[in-house]
């Protein structure tokens, strides 16, 4: 069943951050259909996050999607060359959104095996966020995209992941942040192999 727009407004960012664990992330890209159940997700809050790109109402053409309606792709580039696929969560103005880090691949294998120019399925397939979003054809022209059409959308297969099945643990790559960088933010499903490495 695809996930409806009333999931996205979720006011709290960490709960749809741990709710997207075990959720099927979907493309229809170039007319080829690919999916993956998420295993890793950061949650990220405009209002009170050091490490949001919109803390402190920063609104740039970069952000401005944040500041929509939840239910919508931000996606951007990570020093230059990867294209790191967000969901925005929340009301509009609210500024929040959930990074998905890895997913397991289900569908399209040999699809996603072409785009990361693999000839076999490995941990590295999907295992990271440039990386999914590479194999699930997802690039920065998907800005902005409606989670509820069907060229990104998600569905929920009812995969139950029970508290004692999530690791959390502080977030990636985001020093800068301070304090916040210690928020335990991140979330994995416990000795799920598609997860990226623990830092």
């Amino acid at each position: 069943m695809k996930i409806t727009k009333e999931f996205y407004e979720n006011e709290d960012v960490v709960d749809v951050a741990k709710q997207l664990l075990g959720k099927m992330l979907c493309t229809n890209i170039d007319g080829v259909f690919t999916s993956g159940k998420i295993v890793e997700t950061e949650a990220y809050c405009g209002a009170i996050d050091k490490a949001c790109h919109a803390h402190l109402n920063r609104r740039t053409k970069r952000t401005e999607v944040m500041f929509g309606e939840g239910g919508h792709a931000y996606v951007y580039l990570c020093y230059g060359i990867h294209a790191l696929f967000n969901i925005v969560t929340n009301k509009k103005g609210s500024a929040d959104a959930v990074l998905i880090r890895a997913i397991e691949p289900v569908a399209g294998i040999d699809t996603m095996l072409e785009r990361r120019k693999m000839d076999k399925t490995a941990y590295r397939l999907t295992a990271g966020p440039g990386i999914l979003s590479q194999a699930l054809g997802i690039d920065t022209s998907h800005y902005g995209t409606d989670l509820v059409d069907n060229l990104i959308w998600l569905e929920d297969h009812k995969v139950v992941v029970d508290n004692n099945e999530i690791i959390s643990s502080a977030r990636v790559g985001i020093d800068y942040a301070g304090e916040d960088a210690l928020l335990p933010w991140r979330f994995r499903i416990r000795d799920n192999k598609w997860c990226s490495k623990a830092k």
